[in-house]
């Protein structure tokens, strides 16, 4: 049975880039760092970069497929302060209640993650769907 998320894995163009990169928006130093990857951990949460210099890029633009952390509404504007500090590409998220989803910044890494700091939990998303279009959930029991 699943226990939880392991890793996530990044491929990256430029290890000392994206260790700089990463360094500075998590404020946070890599506890492995080589010439050929990085690990961070963040949150609990063990975070891999992968260097792969010639592989394509294109599509990861173009998606919203992206990784979101969760955060302090307090922490917000330093996190947002990291994220110009690493000249990081601020990117308009989707529309969003924030009251009620919470608030979000998104934001790519220098190889075009997407990636999102993120206010909000799952039971205020689940909370919010349930008012604003009842047949999208099959419980209403989450939580309880």
């Amino acid at each position: 049975m699943i226990q939880g998320l392991g890793h996530i894995t990044f491929s990256v163009s430029n290890m000392k880039r994206s260790i700089e990169f990463y360094s500075t928006i998590f404020n946070s130093s890599p506890i492995v760092k080589g010439d050929k990857t990085a690990y961070f951990e963040v949150g609990g949460l063990w975070i891999a970069l992968n260097l792969q210099k010639n592989i394509s890029r294109t599509e990861i633009h173009e998606s919203y497929s992206h990784i979101a952390f969760s955060v302090l509404p307090s922490d917000l504007h330093s996190l947002m302060q990291n994220l110009k500090e690493a000249h990081a590409d601020i990117v308009q998220g989707r529309e969003r209640n924030s009251s009620s989803e919470g608030e979000s910044i998104y934001f790519r890494d220098p190889d075009g993650h997407l990636l999102e700091f993120h206010t909000g939990n799952l039971k205020q998303r689940l909370t919010h769907l349930q008012q604003t279009n009842p047949s999208i959930l099959t419980t209403d029991h989450y939580g309880e």
